[in-house]
């Protein structure tokens, strides 16, 4: 067996430790057999023994290490257990709230959308309301010369303060979206808003 050999079969069984316990592990053999040398490589693997053996060796040595401090663990569980004891208690309080305030946040939105859309309609109503107007205008240029440029006038107007609150009410709808976006996104990420 050579080093490579050695050092494969090595890792396959020191695979199931953590991480940082692996590279160590692996650090301390490959820095072992550069130490040896290329030449002293035979006799350095049957120092270390079998790599099943010296695997193992490792895994009992963390194993007596990890026992060492079980206090750390045991605060760890028992804070764990507190705080699922209070998820238990707090449930009968917390999924109300939870489910009012998903309802305020649905009416909110479902305000915001109304309103985006009845001044739209409004918008859209002022401009097609102009259309007869400007047509009884044409109609009244020929019977009352000067009631029907008024009427003609005041279907322009019309259709202009139509035109452009349709075009506003567009803008504005884009950016009442883009602002709850922006607020749901800042809510969602904890208060951390990130544009990219």
């Amino acid at each position: 067996m050579n080093k490579e050999e050695y050092m494969s079969r090595l890792r396959r069984r020191l695979r199931r430790l953590p991480n940082e316990d692996y590279e160590r592990a692996v650090d301390y053999f490959t820095e072992y057999f550069a130490d040896a040398g290329p030449d002293k490589e035979a006799q350095a693997i049957e120092d270390l023994g079998s790599p099943e053996m010296a695997a193992d060796q490792i895994i009992r040595n963390l194993a007596v290490e990890n026992a060492a401090e079980p206090v750390r663990n045991v605060r760890r569980g028992f804070s764990a257990l507190q705080t699922g004891i209070l998820a238990v208690f707090a449930a009968p309080i917390a999924l109300p709230l939870a489910l009012a305030f998903g309802a305020v946040v649905l009416a909110f939105v479902l305000v915001v959308i109304a309103l985006i859309l009845s001044l739209f309609l409004i918008a859209v109503s002022s401009a097609v309301s102009a259309l007869p107007c400007i047509l009884v205008s044409i109609w009244l240029l020929f019977t009352s010369f000067q009631d029907g440029l008024a009427t003609l006038g005041l279907g322009l107007i019309l259709f202009g303060f139509g035109a452009l609150m349709t075009m506003f009410s567009v803008l504005f709808g884009k950016w009442c979206l883009f602002g709850m976006t922006w607020l749901f996104g800042t809510l969602v990420k904890g208060g951390k808003y990130y544009e990219k």
